[in-house]
């Protein structure tokens, strides 16, 4: 992607020269590069300002029209872990098919390594003749800290199983079992699974792919605007029982402890708001949509996971959602000392 200078005043940004390609593939050369986006958030301490986050939010509304936003929401980003919902709708499309729900919900996931998490993936595994070794993604420690705790102290160590995108991975091989395609070089761009989900990323986001890079797991990652993103989750919620889409959405609600894990806020969202979508990504991403209501897409500039609750609860306000679970995580605390002294809280 073109690398950018620091804003001059006014805030227009300078090329720094020609883009040069990665291992991911060519460089980004498919239009204007995201420009970054404006004060989100603020972090109080001890009653102080100490610091803001900038980034960029979309919300649309129950038609899929703009009802609000701020910063670029249009230009493309890589929506990380976000993107999962929608790459298994391309797994489906491929043949994958799943007789638990909850085998599909761990698919969608980015889950913090806790004995469920790990015993169901080591059974989808374990039922479809395959290794754990077959996993391209990286080994990791567990991202839930008792369970990292506990490992470690039985002498335990990273395992690709407990890497927080294995579900993915499982569900991206079991997709290739399904459609006959080898399982070997699954991850790679040029893979016909790998083509099959980018498909499915474009027609859902309403746009081409603008560029293909490497994801933290190892998968390839496909860009999208904000408001291609937010309008694929409402896709996702507002499709007829039966369909592909309604089928990874509903998964997901059914068992959101699997999509995440204990006290994560995917988790709390889709247990405290009723029919309500969530999956967050790295790099300060999240996206939701709830069905009648309408959908949120943002990003965090800096990457920063603590403002993307608060924002995002300002966001959801503005579709007329009050559930309580939205008190609950519209600061997320400061620590001075081991107890809270201030909040991270939206000032959008």
């Amino acid at each position: 992607m073109t690398r950018l200078r620091p804003a001059r005043p006014g805030g227009q940004h300078r090329p720094a020269g020609p883009a040069t390609a990665d291992r991911g593939g060519p460089a980004y050369r498919g239009g204007p590069a995201y420009r970054g986006g404006v004060p989100l958030a603020e972090v109080v301490r001890s009653g102080f300002v100490e610091g803001r986050h900038h980034g960029s939010v979309v919300v649309l509304d129950a038609a899929g029209a703009v009802l609000d936003s701020a910063g670029d929401v249009t230009a493309p980003i890589f929506p990380r872990s976000s993107n999962k919902p929608v790459q298994a709708l391309g797994m489906l499309r491929t043949g994958l098919r799943l007789a638990d729900p909850a085998d599909l919900a761990l698919v969608c996931a980015s889950h913090w390594g806790q004995e469920f998490h790990l015993t169901r993936v080591r059974r989808m595994l374990r039922d479809a003749g395959l290794a754990e070794s077959a996993l391209a993604c990286p080994p990791a420690l567990p991202l839930h800290e008792g369970a990292r705790d506990a490992l470690l102290a039985a002498g335990g160590g990273p395992a690709r199983v407990q890497m927080n995108c294995s579900g993915k991975h499982t569900g991206m091989l079991l997709s290739c079992l399904a459609a006959g395609w080898p399982v070997a070089g699954y991850c790679r761009p040029e893979h016909p699974l790998q083509q099959a989900l980018r498909a499915a990323v474009a027609e859902a986001t309403g746009a081409p792919v603008a560029a293909v890079g490497v994801d933290g797991c190892g998968a390839p990652l496909f860009a999208a605007s904000l408001t291609g993103l937010a309008g694929a989750f409402q896709r996702l919620v507002a499709a007829p029982a039966g369909a592909a889409e309604r089928t990874v959405a509903d998964a997901m609600r059914a068992h959101p402890e699997l999509v995440a894990g204990t006290g994560a806020g995917d988790t709390l969202l889709m247990a405290g708001v009723p029919g309500l979508l969530a999956k967050s990504g790295a790099e300060g991403v999240a996206a939701v949509a709830v069905p009648g209501a309408g959908a949120v897409a943002l990003k965090i500039d800096d990457g920063a996971a603590r403002a993307r609750l608060p924002v995002l609860a300002s966001a959801l306000r503005r579709l007329g959602l009050g559930a309580g679970v939205l008190d609950r995580l519209a600061e997320a605390p400061v620590l001075g000392g081991g107890v809270p002294v201030g909040a991270v809280r939206s000032i959008w």
